[in-house]
């Protein structure tokens, strides 16, 4: 039986029912679950916390049944049995002719997994890289459409959305794309790893979409994306609102570029650091 936790979130049990390849560093995961009719969200840039199991274990490692004390006990647990947790983003989710929901989708980055990769592949690349269906995880996530866990929020008046996304946060930023009205002027950077990443988004936006890849001289959280940017006019706008989510280091730059020397309303700027170069998402978290 799955418990409530915080409404509203909750817990919910999955398993995976098929994967598909994006890219060369792109994964998509399909995951369905028993309880699932009671995932409610809102789509645009959802996020969602994913527990992995260690290799070996049949199933992630979360106390569930405590309640709102899973937290705590779930970090009490070995390092080799306390599932793994990462934040990822929904990519999609499908309903039924009732409305309730019977699949969902999560893009995962296969960072280190390709031949000669510099960086080794993190538990959720590993993990992601050898599912299968039948597969299980648990999933903390929404039970109502409008929650905090989504920060796409461009005010009502909005006349010119921006948008920059690595790898990372290009599920979002896809996600968000779709969720736009007809002919709202979009302009859009996105930076992948490899050109075969580079995707086609569906939106009825008037989007204009710049693909980054980056070659052996630009890393993950770069100036490459900084740079580019800064060359780049934006269109004549009164009231923008800007979406920059990614590395953290190069997400602060480019909210400061964006307020400082393009002008834009630090309070229409919304930016989100997804991970931060040199560091675990454990690491990330003892920070906070």
């Amino acid at each position: 039986m799955t418990t409530a936790v915080a409404a509203p979130f909750r817990f919910f049990s999955l398993q995976v029912t098929g994967t598909r390849r994006l890219g060369p560093s792109l994964l998509r995961v399909t995951f369905t679950g028993p309880d699932l009719h009671a995932f409610h969200s809102g789509g645009r840039d959802q996020s969602l916390s994913l527990f992995l199991p260690h290799p070996g274990q049949s199933e992630p490692a979360v106390p569930v049944e405590l309640g709102d004390g899973w937290w705590q006990a779930w970090r009490e647990l070995p390092d080799d049995v306390r599932a793994v947790m990462r934040s990822y983003t929904l990519r999609a989710l499908r309903r039924d002719a009732q409305g309730s929901t019977t699949e969902i989708d999560i893009d995962f980055v296969l960072h280190g997994i390709e031949p000669g990769a510099g960086t080794p592949a993190g538990p959720a690349s590993r993990w992601a890289s050898r599912a299968a269906a039948g597969d299980r995880v648990l999933l903390l996530g929404p039970a109502v459409a409008d929650n905090r866990a989504i920060r796409f929020r461009p005010p009502e008046d909005t006349d010119l959305v921006v948008l920059w996304a690595d790898e990372t946060a290009l599920p979002a930023a896809s996600a968000i794309l779709e969720s736009l009205p007809e002919g709202l002027r979009v302009q859009a950077w996105f930076e992948v790893h490899d050109a075969g990443d580079i995707q086609d988004p569906v939106t009825s936006a008037d989007a204009e979409i710049t693909w980054l890849v980056r070659d052996e001289h630009h890393v993950e959280g770069s100036p490459m994306a900084l740079d580019t940017v800064r060359a780049t006019p934006l269109p004549a706008a009164e009231r923008p609102y800007a979406w920059i989510a990614g590395e953290s280091a190069c997400v602060k730059e480019l909210r400061r570029h964006l307020v400082r020397e393009r002008g834009i309303d630090r309070r229409r700027v919304t930016f989100v650091g997804y991970w931060r170069q040199g560091l675990t998402e454990e690491q990330l978290r003892e920070q906070e």
